[in-house]
């Protein structure tokens, strides 16, 4: 997708209404609640560690910043559908979908991530995958868990069994290919890590395989 057809797919998505009082990037674009501000201007690529402290505190959408009910939804890649981590906390599912459409790096599986002159920030706790995994899924739960990995590190979150799931690829609904196709590119890297740890970490990682292996789209 080229960036003038990503910006007329933009422009026909209709704006959740809790979204709108968000500020507007010098492009247009709505800016996330979680969205460090540097400068004067928003960089997309940082994470506002206070903002994401309250979200988890008091229980605030991460890109409305508006409160969370009893449903709370999750935009995580394939590998998190079989661990069941995220390094994020959760949305409204309104915007969660309207993230898994506007989002270049989601809807764009080609694109890479963008770290040129990339300020001092936290990086995410835990061994995060950078590869684009070219799909994404809304996992909606009503729990979840922080959980502190490492000092000065942001926390990782446990995310509940799913109440519904929704694959997306290029701001459309995946198909079982695609999420299959992304399911193998990124399981080497947990089946690396379960072999470093020991046999128990590889049984449980078949175990957390066949769990999510069932929520792949028929």
């Amino acid at each position: 997708m080229s960036d003038k057809e990503y910006n007329v797919a933009i422009a026909r998505l209709k704006l959740p209404l809790r979204m709108h009082k968000l500020p507007v990037s010098e492009n247009g674009f709505p800016v996330p609640k979680f969205v460090q501000w540097i400068g004067g201007k928003p960089d997309f690529r940082v994470v506002n560690q206070s903002f994401m402290a309250n979200a988890v505190r008091i229980k605030l959408c991460w890109l409305c910043g508006e409160a969370l009910g009893r449903y709370q939804a999750f935009v995580i890649g394939p590998m998190c559908s079989i661990n069941r981590v995220s390094s994020e906390p959760p949305s409204h599912l309104e915007c969660a979908r309207f993230a898994v459409q506007a989002c270049p790096f989601l809807t764009q599986p080609r694109r890479e991530r963008n770290d040129h002159e990339l300020p001092d920030h936290h990086e995410p706790a835990g061994l995060p995958i950078l590869h684009n995994p070219g799909v994404s899924l809304v996992w909606v739960t009503e729990n979840y868990w922080p959980i502190k990995v490492a000092p000065r590190k942001p926390p990782l979150f446990q995310i509940g069994d799913p109440t519904s799931t929704e694959w997306w690829c290029r701001g459309r609904e995946a198909t079982r290919d695609e999420v299959m196709n992304a399911i193998a590119k990124g399981l080497p890297f947990l089946v690396t890590e379960a072999k470093r740890e020991g046999p128990d970490a590889e049984d449980a990682l078949r175990r957390m395989i066949s769990v999510g292996l069932a929520l792949v789209p028929a």
